[in-house]
């Protein structure tokens, strides 16, 4: 434990136990799926993120390693971890740099949007070094000042690679875009059957899908305009489904955003107008773009 510590130190990482976990030391080979709550703080004491009360409820990390994950750190730290253990490690800037980014990504996860929402298409590195605002004034505030931050890992449960089904932002590019077409039939047949919640849920996944691998395209190249075309009755899917629960704005923003692109969209037109007589916008409701 005190070699583990030095090698950590070293690092700019430094490791306090909270509570220890039990059994001896793990293997962590890549592959793995790790489960854990978290909690970042600034040094100060200030809470940025605690995934037991972000979005209002408790909903645990998922990490499966070897796959690259954007904040690189909360994999080392983790291997040195036992199941069950709760450790606070307080990790030098160059560790944090990316955690703007990471955090938008996972607040937009929790509140039921596209985890990419706002974020450009560039690389972390580029985009933590631009002045383009991440949505929260604390992420903007941390990324135009990076700083040591306090990570407090409660590691849940360590599955070995092979003993789990592989969530969907885990596949390879080859793997979603097969997926794809079976989470729309699924997301149909549910909407049939009245189940528009668990409708919702397909559409989005199918879109979270698409728009990961549409952002390794250069925006209006073939490839991007496949992926796009692919997304949009998607898109609309998860509209209809949005306006049977009363998400009147989110689907004008959805529908304005289809038909920016494609002018003679009349399911866009439609739900739109629906979407704008329900807030009272009448004299929006069956306009076009200007």
């Amino acid at each position: 434990m005190e070699e583990e510590a030095r090698k950590l130190f070293e690092e700019g990482i430094r490791k306090k136990l909270v509570s220890p976990g039990k059994g001896g030391p793990l293997n962590f080979p890549n592959g793995t799926k790790v489960v854990f709550h978290y909690r970042t703080s600034m040094c100060d004491g200030t809470v940025l993120d605690d995934s037991r009360t972000m979005g209002g409820h408790s909903k645990p990390m998922e990490l499966i390693l070897g796959k690259k994950f954007k904040l690189a750190v909360w994999e080392r730290v983790i291997i040195t971890m036992r199941e069950g253990e709760v450790s606070e490690f307080t990790c030098d800037t160059k560790h944090t740099a990316l955690y703007p980014l990471v955090s938008q990504s996972l607040r937009n996860i929790s509140a039921g949007k596209d985890p990419l929402e706002g974020q450009r298409h560039c690389c972390g590195i580029a985009q933590i070094h631009s002045h383009h605002s991440l949505g929260h004034k604390d992420l903007d505030q941390l990324q135009a000042s990076p700083q040591p931050l306090v990570f407090t890992i409660d590691l849940l449960e360590v599955l070995p690679p092979g003993s789990f089904q592989l969530d969907v932002w885990a596949m390879t590019d080859e793997e979603k875009l097969q997926l794809v077409p079976q989470m729309h039939e699924e997301g149909n047949l549910l909407f049939k059957q009245g189940k528009i919640k668990e409708a919702t849920d397909k559409y989005y996944n199918g879109i979270a899908c698409l728009k990961n691998l549409q952002m390794k395209e250069h925006p209006g190249d073939e490839a991007w305009i496949k992926l796009d075309l692919m997304i949009t009755p998607l898109l609309l899917n998860y509209c209809q489904c949005k306006l049977l629960q009363g998400q009147y704005y989110e689907v004008i923003e959805h529908c304005t955003s289809v038909i920016f692109k494609y002018e003679d969209n009349v399911k866009a037109f439609y739900k739109r107008a629906k979407a704008h007589a329900a807030v009272w916008n009448e004299n929006r409701s069956t306009g076009r773009l200007r």
